[in-house]
């Protein structure tokens, strides 16, 4: 049934509890944070369409996870995060935001409350153990459980029907950024929807010892296994951020489009409050900007853009193909005064300029039922 994550591998990479599931599903494995993770099993592009017309898994166990328990978890948690949390209803789940001091992101986290007092942290896996660290700076009976259990993200139209026959036949009553606690087969289940891909579905944790038969019913239900390679090109789709790319401790919440994850109304204290309350007063200089190419060529993390003939504005933070839109696209943080829908740049694209215009967010957005 799959056992604990195993220590390393030859590389000194952390291996997932189920890397006998993935290699018998023909996963390319490379790097990752630290981590052997599965890149890709039968083409990115295969799989990335998958996730948007059907249902995909992800094995995203390299995820840090952590629990605050107790009366003072929230108020600790909040000492912590940006987000008021301790507004948060049992059942209910937020993105927030590990900050500095100057008001940069450290990382970005889920905050996931649970009946009982209890709340479970899931950290970006290159930030795992200095978050961990965090947690444990302002609660020493903060417990990681990372290397104990299994997370699988099924996304897709087709998801919440998968999940249905498997888990509970109502999960889709289930709000999203809603969370619930099933039992399967005398294992417990901790089901919430949230994703990051841009589709429905949800994220599924559970113990090691019982990941490989859930992992086996999601795929004899119909699911495809995704890789790294198209988790990339789903989110960049989704237009949501990625931490060390678009977001890092440099660059601030505001910047980023990301002020919904900053309350500061409730006069708490928290790490880069001060710095925060400043910003938000400020005018911005710059903004996370959404490029989409009007040409053949594919922008990527890196390179310039540039207006047309002339100078250099910015990098490009993200870039990629979008299988599902069959243009370029990327994220850059652009001049407050460029970052207008319809404005027009080039991006040098090994020294070819590629004509991309500004568009408003996401590049995609699944359709809604009629």
């Amino acid at each position: 049934m799959g056992g604990n994550a195993e220590p390393g591998n030859d590389a000194g990479l952390r291996r997932l509890a189920l890397r006998d599931r993935h290699e018998a599903a023909g996963a390319r494995f490379a790097p990752f944070a630290g981590w052997e993770m599965p890149l890709q099993y039968h083409g990115t592009v295969r799989e990335h369409e998958a996730v948007r017309e059907q249902v995909g898994v992800f094995d995203v166990s390299h995820l840090g996870r952590a629990w605050l328990r107790g009366p003072r978890a929230a108020t600790l948690l909040r000492s912590v995060t940006t987000f008021d949390v301790t507004t948060l209803e049992a059942g209910s789940a937020h993105y927030s935001l590990y900050c500095n001091e100057a008001g940069g992101i450290d990382d970005d986290v889920f905050v996931y409350h649970l009946p009982g007092e209890r709340w479970l942290i899931v950290h970006n896996a290159a930030n795992a153990e200095q978050d961990f660290e965090r947690l444990r700076s302002v609660a020493d009976d903060a417990e990681e459980v990372t290397a104990d259990t299994v997370m699988l993200a099924v996304q897709g139209p087709d998801a919440i029907g998968l999940l249905g026959k498997l888990l509970a036949a109502n999960l889709a009553r289930l709000a999203p950024r809603h969370c619930v606690e099933l039992d399967w087969n005398g294992a417990a289940v901790l089901f919430a929807r949230t994703g990051y891909t841009g589709e429905d579905g949800g994220e599924c944790i559970v113990d090691a010892g019982h990941a490989g038969a859930l992992w086996d019913a999601l795929m004899d239900g119909g699911a495809t296994p995704v890789g790294l390679g198209a988790r990339d090109t789903l989110r960049l789709e989704a237009a949501l951020p990625l931490h060390g790319n678009d977001i890092d401790a440099t660059t601030h919440p505001y910047e980023a489009g990301l002020g919904f994850a900053v309350s500061l109304d409730d006069g708490a204290p928290f790490t880069g409050r001060g710095a925060l309350a400043t910003t938000k007063a400020r005018p911005r200089t710059r903004r996370l900007g959404h490029l989409a190419a009007r040409g053949r060529g594919v922008p990527r993390a890196g390179h310039a853009v540039c207006v047309p003939g002339g100078e250099t504005v910015a990098h490009l933070t993200s870039g990629g193909f979008s299988p599902t839109l069959g243009h370029g696209i990327g994220m850059a943080y652009l001049p407050t005064e460029h970052a207008t829908p319809g404005m027009r740049f080039e991006v040098d694209v090994r020294g070819r300029a590629l004509p991309v215009e500004v568009v408003r967010r996401p590049f995609y957005r699944k359709a809604r039922d009629s």
